[in-house]
Parts: C-alpha cells; structure tokens; sequence
C-alpha cells in the first residue's frame, strides 16, 4: 500500500491527508485538505468501492482540490476538502452504520480540521449517523439530528446555471424546447429532471439503472430515454452529467451532440486541456464546481443559522449570476470558462495566501 500511494502524497499541492484502515469493514478511509485558506477545508464524503487504493486516493485529491475552487468561486470563506471511504465489498446496514460511527469519531478527533456533508454514496442517513458521535458534520441538526438533503438545493443552483448557459449560447429566455439530455438520475438528477420539466424542456434520461429511467419518464411530460451507449451522440441543446466525473475525455469530447456542458457532477473533466477540446468543437462548458454548488451553499448557510427555506434557494439561485459572469468575461477575453473561473480563484487564494504571509510576519 506505501509504495502504491506514497508517489501521489509526495506530488500534491495540498496540505495533507489523513489516512485510516478500518479493520470490521476493510474499509480504507482518505480525507484529504487541500487549502484552509479561505476557511476550514469542507467538502462531502464520497463512499465506493474502488478499483484500488491509488484511485480512491486520486479521487480524494481531486475533489479536495475541486471544492477549493468551489468554495473560492463562490467567495466562500471556506477552504478545499474530501473524504473517500474505499469499501472492500458492499456492506449491509449494520456494517456501514458501525463504519459511520468510527469515521465519526475520526472525525471529531481533528477538532474542526476537516467538516463534511454527503456525496455520492453517501445520503442523509449516513450523516445522521456520523453526527451521532461528531458534531463535524452539515446538513444535521445537532440536538435532533434531523437531516436535509442537499441534492435539491444542488439541482436547483444546475437549473439556474443552465438558464443562464442558454441564453448566453443561443440568445434565448427561460428553458421551453430546450432539449437537456441528464446522464445519471440519482440524488441530484431526479430532481433536477422534475424541475426542468416544470419549465418545459425537453427531456432525454439517461440510467444506468434502465427501470429507474423508465419509471421517471413515464412520470414526467415530454421526456424520453436515451441508451447507455448513446449518451454522448445524442443530439441535444444540453447535455447534463449527473453521475461519475471524468467523462469528458478526448475520446468522447469528438462525438459528442450537444451544444453546452453544465451538470453536477464532480470533476467532469478527465484533465484541464478538456476544457480546451470542448471550446474547439464549439461546445460552451459550464465549470463543474461553479454550477454544482448549490447543495455545499445551502447547508453551510444552515450552520450559519439561515433557515428558511425560500432564502436558502435565493442565495442558491445566485449561481445563475456567477455563471453568466463567467460565460460574459469568457467571451470578451476569448478564452474558455473554465480558464476565468479559474482566474477568480487564483486572484482570490492569492490576496488570502498574502495577508496569511502579512499576518504570520507580524
């Protein structure tokens, strides 16, 4: 295992890792922080079964480093982190509720170094009960320990993304016709199919669960099922990623049939020159930790003590504002999204880094 993961440790610009095996289960645990910058490093703890070690501990990094831009782009006094626990094998409710309870405590023995909330694999009720034993953790009411589910508030700030790609792209208000082809209808994907739908797109859904593609689009109007094998050819206005990050590689970046990249998942690209390839074939990208963010937004708004639920999607619907900023500054400097976007936080990190400098020399 050292000398598998040792090489990516060594080669990160980030601030650390903590690493735990957890003996009942197998299970290996990564949390990586990435910048404390801005705030404490905060981000979602993802739970998979992973091919190995290296990938876990890849997909740790670049999402610690992911949420750093998030919460910079956003202007968020929170720093960039992640947390993955590699599973060796699918674990029944007891096993993962015992798993929980110990990354939890792993959790409250950092004291404050590392906060989180759920992500893929994770849901409401793991954090429930992570919150039992560490008071760490978003989205849970510490004295009820009653849960939200940040999914909604991520498909709503998607939706204002979206909103704002489309006029940006084709000049056009508001989402009737628009064909938006959405790969992956889990925890953020169906919701964001229902609310889409509400305003009369055109839907294209796409599964790997096929029943659970069917079953939607015999609920929603106008909307139909798109093959596996198909996602990325299909012909449409915008493709929505919802699931696995990585998708967008040189290979699938060349057939691919839609106008405008903007979903939730994380990490969407396989590597920055994406961004690049994308641009080339005309394809308007949406950067992933920019209109993702909704979910992250909302329940740190919540430990801040904002409640209400019609304030909370106002400051999620702001990502609309953030996106089409982008795309405008984008478009007078000729260069990709992405590349501004990135801009932003690097302007941002660098102001924070030098009053950190100011403030340790005095």
């Amino acid at each position: 295992m050292k000398d598998d993961i040792l090489p990516l440790i060594t080669a990160w610009d980030g601030e650390g890792i903590v690493v735990r095996h957890d003996a009942p289960t197998g299970t290996w645990i990564f949390i990586a922080l990435h910048s404390s910058l801005l705030g404490c490093p905060t981000g979602g703890t993802r739970m998979k079964v992973y091919p190995g070690l290296r990938d876990a501990l890849r997909d740790a990094m670049r999402l610690a480093e992911g949420m750093t831009h998030k919460w910079a782009g956003l202007n968020s006094e929170l720093g960039g982190g992640k947390a993955v626990l590699a599973l060796s094998r699918p674990l029944d409710a007891e096993a993962r509720r015992g798993l929980m309870h110990r990354y939890g405590r792993l959790l409250e023995s950092l004291n404050g170094a590392f906060c989180t909330g759920a992500d893929l694999g994770t849901g409401p009720d793991d954090m429930r009960h992570v919150a039992e034993v560490s008071q760490f953790v978003l989205g849970v009411d510490q004295k009820t320990h009653a849960s939200t589910d940040p999914g909604p508030f991520t498909a709503r700030g998607v939706l204002a993304g979206i909103r704002s790609a489309v006029l940006h792209r084709f000049g056009k208000e508001g989402l009737d016709g628009v064909r938006i082809l959405i790969q992956g209808l889990g925890g953020v994907g169906s919701p964001l199919a229902g609310m889409l739908a509400a305003e009369g797109a055109h839907l294209l859904l796409c599964d790997a669960d096929s029943s659970r593609a069917q079953r939607m689009s015999q609920d929603l109007p106008n909307s139909h099922i798109v093959p596996i094998d198909r996602v990325y050819t299909e012909k449409c206005d915008v493709f929505c990623p919802c699931a696995v990050g990585g998708i967008l590689n040189e290979d699938s970046i060349t057939t691919m049939g839609c106008k405008i990249v903007a979903g939730s998942a994380n990490n969407q690209l396989l590597e920055e020159d994406d961004a690049d390839r994308l641009h080339k074939w005309g394809i308007l990208y949406v950067p992933d930790y920019i209109v993702n963010a909704g979910g992250a937004m909302a329940l740190t708004l919540m430990t801040q003590g904002i409640s209400e639920r019609e304030v909370l999607e106002q400051r999620v619907d702001r990502i609309g504002e953030a996106v089409a900023n982008i795309l405008e500054e984008a478009a007078a400097s000729q260069t990709t999204p992405l590349s501004t976007a990135r801009r932003r936080v690097d302007r941002l990190l660098s102001r924070s880094r030098s009053a950190r400098n100011r403030s340790t020399q005095s």
